[in-house]
């Protein structure tokens, strides 16, 4: 049965998982080292179930709370004896340093992620995102992979986490359902992509880039489409090691478009 604590206040040391939210740098540290995630909002801690993630406890408003009880009953096998805190919207922004006006939040345990070759298997096309630091747009091209549709994502080294609060929450937690996993050093990745049978295409501003549009007439049967930082590109490591290099035709003195945008497009054009 979930047990239910009702808060006073937010210096309970259980509720550790959900203070200082609102500090980047902290939680992009703190979260992976502990082995956690928080979702944020019922629909995402929906997908979060769906997906067989456990979750360690939730955190929410007497507002909030039958449906969020009623959500774990229908997921009892991964949610049962789930502890869950329920505090006013004041002790939640206390704790949390903003208002939590989507009412519930859950800690979920991060799944292990798999091998890139593991990943890889079986897929047909993949996106690879180096050294993109923005968490809403990591967020944003899990989304368009999701809907419009890619096998996987990997992330580089350095990549923002795809299982930050706001890269969930702007995914629609669709980052729940697309498989991804976090690469090594880059010669490691592209061996594993070559290995795989994948080509390789940067999605990059160079003068010998072929227009998507007609790369995408006889792209490849395994691609790995490889997107960059959102100001310097790629780097001269993701380029040198690329098969092919294309870019978005575009007009109106507009050279590009966010790389969130991009992923879209490039998605569909190589769908």
């Amino acid at each position: 049965m979930t047990i239910i604590h009702h808060l006073d206040s937010g210096s309970d040391e259980r509720l550790s998982d959900y203070r200082d939210l609102t500090d980047v740098a902290l939680r992009s540290v703190r979260e992976p080292a502990e082995g956690i995630y928080i979702a944020e909002s019922l629909k995402v801690l929906e997908r979060a179930l769906m997906a067989g993630h456990r979750p360690l406890s939730a955190l929410t408003t007497s507002q909030w709370l039958e449906r969020l009880l009623e959500l774990c009953e229908q997921h009892s096998t991964v949610s049962a004896d789930m502890p869950v805190y329920v505090g006013s919207e004041q002790v939640l922004e206390d704790l949390t340093g903003f208002h939590v006006h989507r009412g519930t939040l859950a800690s979920i345990a991060r799944p292990p992620l798999p091998s890139v070759r593991d990943l890889v298997e079986g897929c047909r096309r993949v996106v690879v995102l180096e050294n993109i630091v923005d968490h809403t747009n990591v967020g944003a091209v899990f989304r368009s992979v999701a809907g419009i549709g890619a096998d996987a994502v990997i992330v580089s080294e350095s990549c923002a986490d795809p299982l930050y609060r706001r890269s969930v929450r702007v995914s629609m937690g669709t980052v729940m359902q697309v498989p991804w996993t976090r690469s090594g050093p880059w010669s490691e990745l592209v061996s594993d992509l070559k290995d795989a049978g994948f080509e390789i295409a940067a999605l990059a501003l160079t003068p010998e880039a072929s227009a998507l549009d007609e790369f995408a007439l006889a792209a490849p049967e395994k691609l790995a489409l490889v997107l960059g930082t959102e100001g310097d590109g790629l780097s001269p490591e993701a380029l040198r090691s690329a098969d092919h290099v294309v870019s978005i035709p575009m007009r109106g003195s507009v050279d590009s478009l966010n790389v969130a945008a991009a992923s879209a497009v490039a998605m569909w054009a190589l769908r």
